[in-house]
């Protein structure tokens, strides 16, 4: 199975591949980019649905994206002409780890793509490498509101609980000027999009030689959202600023 055109067919009725509903990506936006001329950079973007948020929030910034996916950048690419902020916007097939930017960023988003770096504290060590003195920050990921099963653990990894996540964040050199913590709806709303995109295409394309597998895939991850994680499972996007903008800090 195509993992690209499942994350494609999951993700199209969810306004950012993040359970965060679209007045929080505002509100996150713009605590985020600040005033005047602004240079953002998306690492890990995939649609680059953030960055097409902030282009079309404001004339006066400029964006970049960084993403392995050719259909998903193809497809932000083609968003971008039809909003009209394509000539101010920037997109690299590159490994988001690995990218090298040639000029510094006054904001830095990575929300929910960690895992390419292999966490939250390494990604934050990425974006601090392009980020201009005095910027910001857009960070979300995981946490644990509960102690979790060894299933869920299983399925999603390793964890800490909110209060350990923020502390650990701060230790790590960063300060937090804002946040958001997803709410149940923002939580349920997210999964019941991903699962019900996929199993609304294969009930539609019955003739496609994938739609069982969808299907299945659909069921599967409903199953164990609603019987593994779902109680236990939460999600914070964090707006950070360097504590200190030493070099060794």
């Amino acid at each position: 199975m195509d993992r690209e055109l499942i994350a494609r067919l999951a993700h199209a009725d969810h306004p950012v591949n993040s359970p965060l509903d679209d007045e929080s990506v505002r509100r996150l936006l713009q605590r985020t980019v600040g005033p005047g001329e602004q240079r953002v950079l998306d690492l890990g973007c995939g649609e680059a649905a953030w960055l097409l948020r902030a282009l079309a929030a404001r004339t006066d910034v400029t964006a970049e994206g960084v993403d392995t996916s050719a259909q998903l950048l193809a497809k932000a690419r083609q968003e971008a002409v039809e909003q009209g902020v394509g000539q101010r916007l920037v997109l690299h097939r590159h490994d988001a780890a690995e990218f090298v930017s040639t000029r510094p960023f006054d904001a830095v988003l990575c929300v929910g793509a960690t895992h390419a770096f292999g966490g939250l504290l390494p990604t934050l060590d990425a974006a601090a490498a392009h980020l201009a003195p005095g910027g910001r920050v857009l960070v979300g990921d995981a946490y644990w509101e509960c102690e979790p099963t060894a299933e869920a653990r299983e399925l999603l990894g390793e964890y800490e609980d909110l209060a350990t996540t923020v502390e650990r964040v701060v230790a790590h050199g960063w300060t937090p000027v804002h946040g958001h913590i997803s709410t149940r709806r923002e939580l349920d709303d997210f999964e019941w999009c991903w699962t019900g995109s996929l199993a609304a295409w294969a009930l539609e394309h019955p003739e496609d030689p994938d739609s069982a597998e969808v299907l299945a895939v659909a069921s599967a991850h409903r199953s164990e959202w609603l019987r593994s994680y779902r109680d236990s499972f939460g999600f914070v996007t964090l707006v950070l600023r360097r504590t200190s903008e030493c070099p060794d800090q």
